[in-house]
């Protein structure tokens, strides 16, 4: 029934300024809808919605994944520069440096929002 209509990722946020200013001017995601409760991104071919709520970055789980490619290396260093701290996860038992998990030829990054969601890209 679903598998022909498109979806959107959903992330919650206290602070909708503050949210606005992080996933467009941060991450360069494009603004396409908002108001003083809900804003709309345009990523890729999706939307990333992002909206007002108490709980926040309550969530201790992936809230978006994107997967960059071959990108992923320049990616890191474009939002490191503009002060984006990334996560190590060091129990998944894969090599880090600057910020970048890795293992074989898979590379993964984590990073989180304002409010905590966490947030994802890898080289798929």
């Amino acid at each position: 029934m679903l598998k022909d209509i498109d979806s959107a990722a959903i992330v919650a946020v206290k602070d909708l300024s503050r949210a606005k200013d992080f996933y467009r001017n941060k991450l360069g995601l494009e603004l396409t809808l908002g108001d003083d409760n809900v804003l709309s991104f345009k990523t890729g071919k999706t939307t990333l919605v992002v909206y007002v709520s108490d709980y926040a970055g309550t969530n201790k789980a992936n809230a978006v994944v994107w997967g960059v490619g071959d990108q992923i290396d320049a990616i890191v260093a474009d939002l490191a520069a503009k002060g984006i701290n990334f996560e190590h996860y060091p129990d998944m038992g894969m090599d880090y440096a600057n910020g970048t998990h890795s293992s074989g030829g898979f590379k993964a990054v984590w990073f989180k929002d304002p409010d905590g969601n966490i947030l994802h890209f890898n080289n798929m």
